[in-house]
Parts: structure tokens; C-alpha cells; sequence
């Protein structure tokens, strides 16, 4: 899988005429990356991932999944949101299989699936529950499952836990990272936390304020993300005060590991 966004712009028309959200655009994500953008609310984040999973149509630029140009949503793409977006009157197999059943899979092999990935996500036992009997944690999960269940070549989140409480947050985002090493799912997540995005992925994309511009793209290498103390780690605290120095147009000079490079 290979996801491209080349010279990608992104404007709308107001009272005031046109607003330019997103300006020259262009990232990449590899089969198997977990890559998260961040930015500031209102930077255009969330229309970027919106015009990846061909919800909403660039105004210039190329969107190409293996080399594939994106016109529309399509079963490559899952789509996870920040609000949990299931059906309150289907259960929680029927709202992970539903992508299934538009895509004309057979009841019996649908359900298979379904209950393969909702045992991946460990609500097994909640299958028959429906959506208002479970946490938002769950939900989300939920959700999770139902975007997996498609079998998509990338995942697109968008601020997937950006409602949940502090410690729900820190418990599903080890939850993803269990996922995607298990799964071998490809990931683009957008989020504003600075941490959250340092602690899952392996790049990050730093976006600049509206209109939303690459900043820079920086490789993320920490040790064993196990550890629940990972994020006082001094490394983690460097990569932390870079990216925020970016968001804040400082003047902190770049911390590199090792081997590693930067551009944008």
C-alpha cells in the first residue's frame, strides 16, 4: 500500500469569498506506517483526512492510493471519526458488519469477520449489547472493529480519542498500538496532541496554522512504547519541545537522533 498526496489544495467559498484551508500539501504513508499529523484546531486537519478518504474534493492536487487516483470514499479507505458515529438501534456485531453487508458479503461470512475482529478489539462477550450500554472507550473500539472488519488498506483517524476522558485516552491509544502491530493495519491519524502523536506514531507531519502548510516531517524513534513511563523519558520530552516549537513558530533548534532526517 502506498498513499500519496501530491500539490493537494484545498479552498471554500464564504461570505467573505474564498477561505484557503489547505495550501501545497504533500505526504506520503508506506504499507505497514503509523503516521500521524498534527496541528493546531482549525489548520485543516481534519478536511486533509476528509479529502484522503474522498468525503470532501480537493481543490487542486493528486490523491493517489497505489497509484490510484481518489475520486470518492471507497472500501481501501476506513474511516475512524472522534465521535463514535455507530447505529444506536443495531447491535454491536450488526454496526461492525454493516460495512460488510453494503459491500454485499454473505450474512454467514460477515458475521465470521465480524466476530474475528470484535475478539481483536476484546468485546467478544458484547455483541449482542447495543452502542448506549457500552463506554466510550468501547465505542470507539467498536468503531475500530467496524472500520477493520472492510479489511481497508490504510485506516484514516480522525481525532479518534479526542472525546474520551485522561485515562481512557492513554488506555486506548496502547490499545491502538497493540492493533496496528498485531493487524499490520496502515494508519493516518490526525490529532492536536502533541504527545499522543509522539507516542504512536513513527513520523510525524507538522501542519502550520490555517492555511494548513507542512511545516516539517520528523521520524519519531523512542524505545520499548510498553513502558507506561515512556513519556517522561528525556528523548520523548526533545521530540515533545520540537514539535511544539514548530506549532509556535519558535526558534528551538532541531533535535535529531542518530541517523535520522528531516525535511519540509
Amino acid at each position: 500500500m502506498h498513499l500519496e498526496v501530491n500539490q493537494l489544495h484545498k479552498q471554500f467559498q464564504t461570505k467573505r469569498g474564498l477561505l484557503t484551508v489547505l495550501k501545497n500539501i504533500n505526504l506520503y504513508v508506506e504499507e505497514g506506517e503509523f503516521v500521524c499529523a498534527v496541528g493546531a484546531s482549525g489548520c485543516g486537519k481534519s478536511t486533509l483526512l476528509r479529502s484522503i478518504a474522498g468525503l470532501d474534493i480537493p481543490t487542486a492536487g493528486n490523491i493517489l492510493v497505489d497509484g490510484v487516483r481518489v475520486t470518492g470514499p471507497g472500501c481501501d479507505r476506513g474511516m475512524v471519526f472522534q465521535s463514535y458515529t455507530l447505529y444506536p438501534w443495531m447491535s454491536v456485531m450488526e454496526n461492525v458488519a454493516f460495512g460488510l453487508k453494503l459491500q454485499g458479503v454473505p450474512q454467514a461470512k460477515r458475521r465470521q469477520q465480524a466476530a474475528y475482529y470484535l475478539e481483536v478489539v476484546g468485546l467478544s462477550e458484547f455483541a449482542k449489547a447495543l452502542p448506549q450500554e457500552l463506554s466510550g472507550g468501547m465505542k470507539q473500539r467498536v468503531a475500530i472493529a467496524r472500520a477493520l472488519a472492510s479489511k481497508p488498506k490504510i485506516l484514516l483517524m480522525d481525532e479518534p480519542f479526542g472525546a474520551l476522558d485522561v485515562q481512557t485516552k492513554e488506555s486506548m491509544q496502547q490499545f491502538l498500538l497493540e492493533i496496528w502491530r498485531t493487524t499490520n493495519t496502515t494508519i493516518l491519524m490526525i490529532t492536536h496532541d502533541v504527545e499522543e502523536a509522539i507516542f504512536l506514531s513513527q513520523r510525524i507531519y507538522v501542519l502550520s496554522a490555517r492555511p494548513g502548510t507542512i511545516k516539517q516531517e520528523l521520524q519519531i524513534q523512542l524505545p520499548n512504547k510498553s513502558d507506561p513511563q515512556i513519556k517522561r523519558y528525556h528523548i520523548f520530552q526533545k521530540y515533545k519541545d520540537q514539535v511544539m516549537s514548530l506549532l509556535t513558530d519558535g526558534s528551538m533548534p532541531v533535535f535529531c537522533t542518530e541517523g535520522e532526517s528531516h525535511s519540509g
